[in-house]
């Protein structure tokens, strides 16, 4: 489950899962500073309403993150085994591709599904490390894009060199400073 962090102005207010973000924010004491909620796996800034009851808010709060994931999905059941979390989509290939994936034990589902895990295996720590690096960038873009060195530290972020990344934004407000410097490290402790 994805866990969230938000902000009024440049102070950190709440963090955790959205459902607990989001009764902190109803029932904290009014704010001049606008408030900004940040999904910590992405770094982008999501909406929820805050208006009506606690009951209200949590059902209004989005399905995909992670609130309500245990509820099956409306509409008109698609091919593919949803219930174990399986899903048709199109694919497309050049002919020789699907020649070869149909050649496979079990058919091109199977080996289609084999190949994903392998690379997820094989470049997982690189997925990770340009995840936490997408998502400290997002995060920074989004509240600090005004603060001295961010352009500088932006570079050093996507140069992978983290710890001029980190002496560069130093002098940041503290709650900005440390959940960027914390999202682009993120990666390291998964």
């Amino acid at each position: 489950m994805d866990t969230f962090t938000a902000f009024a102005g440049q102070t950190r207010i709440a963090a955790g899962p959205l459902p607990k973000v989001a009764l902190v924010l109803k029932h904290a004491a009014p704010n001049t500073e606008p408030i900004v909620i940040f999904n910590d796996r992405t770094g982008l800034p999501i909406d929820i309403d805050l208006r009506g009851s606690d009951r209200d808010i949590l059902a209004r709060l989005p399905v995909d993150a992670g609130v309500a994931a245990d509820q099956p999905p409306s509409g008109p059941r698609g091919r593919g085994r949803p219930k174990l979390g399986v899903v048709a989509r199109e694919v497309t290939l050049l002919p020789q591709h699907w020649e070869w994936l149909n050649a496979q034990p079990g058919g091109a589902s199977v080996a289609l599904r084999k190949l994903v895990h392998e690379a997820r295996r094989a470049n997982g720590d690189s997925d990770r490390a340009r995840e936490a690096r997408d998502a400290a960038y997002h995060f920074m873009s989004g509240i600090g894009s005004n603060l001295p060195q961010f352009e500088e530290a932006s570079r050093a972020l996507f140069a992978g060199d983290l710890a001029r990344f980190a002496g560069l934004i130093a002098d940041w407000p503290p709650d900005i400073r440390d959940h960027a410097v914390a999202l682009a490290h993120r990666h390291r402790a998964e």
